[in-house]
């Protein structure tokens, strides 16, 4: 019997999918299992017991093989996709310590020694000081290695959600290179652990036999053991395949390998990524991360909070959506396309600057939301809008800032994530950007994305642009409409463009009064 069939593994941030595709990039079918409420033990922490995590991914699996149709026998191999920098700390029978760490938790750890040498020195000169000390103070590993040192020395290992995940299906301590996006001692321009001299392992000190092993994308991390079988259902002995992390997948499952073709992951962390074959820092210091494509490079700009905001709003202003979603047994998102088509474009003037969350990725840790041009016509829908076009125009902010750092010109926009599913979402990102907006054939495109690596590994195909070509395509493409277009483009350039600076001082009075956000 041809085994053929694509077992893809996708865990993000709401649900764990096991999704089964063909050669074709066909997705024949899918479980999801959604993931418990991540607890805050103190405000704005995230975590989870791991055992969670790999309780989604079993479950899942078994849902899948209850489907009617599904043959395992068919199966030719695994691949796992996950969301990014979710730490594990294990002990040397491999056993979690603690909860897992979330991207989204906030702590941070302040008081940390700054990087001596003459590294210190270099960043002293160069201006580039308190980055440093953000980075540091961002690292999930300090702070365990500051606050919880007990934990810290029965760590046998340290890894993320991909080589926990990996581990239990394998019982081996590997993985993806692609993977790697968290603060850790890696080096982004070799894909793999820096080397000795490198200033990581004075900011991020993590002893290296902590470290797992790593393995380029499409080559074989193991073979799913007896264990892992009897409580997955996978059968023994299937290869798993190295991936990578989540948006790197989606990135490759929209059908993007050109530098010119740039994907937005409309997901709880909004993003932009394109993918070179050169190293590009396109903010000084902040590494392009790994692509799904060994050797290649994804320059990315987040927004950390991205669709969360949608989430926000339905959950604090669109309980009549959602009663009348369950109702009619529809997700919510698609009532509020009505919502954003009663407003017209522009929202009559009311602007959203989506910098719900700091970040050094925003323009400054101390950066604020904010809303102006309020004014007595504004309703809901035009608060609605006003979220959606405050996105697109911070994303087109970051395709400006990547284009001129690369010299690559974005010509072309693909949409993933959840929020793409919006037909109004999608076309004013086209307005907002000026050009065609295109949405990949499947949703699941992160899961499209590590089938692609696993048909790539598995030699079903011979290279990535061969399997791109044959298992990706283009299901609708919204063009922009130009007298939106247009109006758009001067509130960006006269008004947005513009609200930072302005307001800059204000949030930083706002930060000295108040304490939030927080200082390092």
């Amino acid at each position: 019997m041809t085994k053929e069939f694509l077992l893809s593994i996708d865990v993000g941030t709401q649900s764990t999918r096991a999704l089964i595709f063909d050669l074709q990039g066909n997705l024949l079918f899918k479980s999801q299992v959604l993931l418990p409420e991540y607890s805050s033990p103190k405000p704005g922490w995230a975590e989870l017991e791991p055992i969670l995590f790999w309780e989604s991914l079993c479950k899942a699996c078994h849902l899948l093989w209850a489907i009617p149709g599904v043959d395992k026998s068919k199966l030719a191999g695994v691949a796992i996709t996950t969301q990014r920098n979710v730490l594990i700390n294990l002990d040397k029978d491999a056993q979690p310590l603690r909860p897992a760490i979330h991207w989204s938790d906030q702590r941070r750890t302040a008081g940390l020694p700054n990087v001596g040498g003459i590294w210190g020195v270099l960043f002293a000169i160069s201006g580039m000081n308190n980055t440093i000390r953000y980075l540091q103070s961002e690292a999930k590993t300090n702070w365990i290695r500051t606050h919880q040192p007990d934990i810290w020395k029965q760590t046998a290992k340290v890894v993320l959600l991909s080589g926990y995940l990996t581990h239990c299906l394998t019982g081996k301590f590997v993985d993806s290179t692609a993977c790697q996006v968290a603060h850790l001692p890696f080096d982004y321009k070799k894909h793999q652990w820096a080397g000795s001299f490198d200033w990581k392992w004075r900011a991020v000190p993590v002893e290296p036999e902590k470290l797992v092993d790593l393995v380029p994308p499409a080559s074989l991390l193991g073979e799913i053991t007896s264990q892992a079988s009897i409580e997955t259902g996978i059968p023994a002995g299937l290869p798993l395949i190295a991936a990578a992390a989540d948006k790197a997948c989606e990135v490759l499952g929209s059908g993007t390998l050109a530098p010119n073709i740039c994907c937005l992951s409309y997901g709880t962390a909004a993003t932009i990524n394109t993918i070179h074959q050169r190293y590009i820092e396109v903010v000084p210091l902040i590494p392009p991360y790994p692509a799904a494509v060994p050797g290649s490079y994804s320059l990315e700009i987040q927004l950390f909070r991205g669709y969360w905001m949608v989430s926000w709003f339905l959950r604090e202003f669109g309980q009549n959506e959602q009663r009348l979603a369950n109702e009619r047994g529809i997700p919510p998102e698609f009532l509020f396309d009505d919502l954003v088509n009663s407003v017209p474009a522009g929202s009559m003037g009311l602007i959203l600057q989506p910098y719900w969350a700091p970040g050094l990725k925003s323009p400054g840790p101390e950066a604020k939301g904010s809303v102006i041009g309020f004014g007595g016509v504004h309703t809901r829908a035009h608060f609605y809008r006003a979220i959606l076009e405050g996105l697109a125009y911070a994303l087109r902010e970051g395709a400006e800032r990547t284009s001129k750092r690369s010299g690559v010109p974005i010509t072309e926009v693909r949409v993933s994530g959840g929020g793409s599913q919006s037909d109004a979402a999608a076309q004013l990102t086209a307005d907002i950007f000026g050009m065609p907006v295109s949405r990949p054939h499947v949703y699941e495109a992160s899961g499209l994305g590590a089938a692609i690596d696993l048909a790539v590994g598995l030699n079903f195909h011979p290279s990535f642009e061969i399997a791109v070509s044959e298992m990706t395509r283009i299901s609708t493409t919204f063009e922009p409409n130009r007298e939106h277009q247009k109006l758009y483009d001067q509130l960006y350039r006269r008004v947005y463009l513009k609200m930072y600076d302005r307001l800059a001082p204000l949030y930083k009075d706002i930060q000295n009064i108040t304490g939030y956000p927080a200082r390092d």
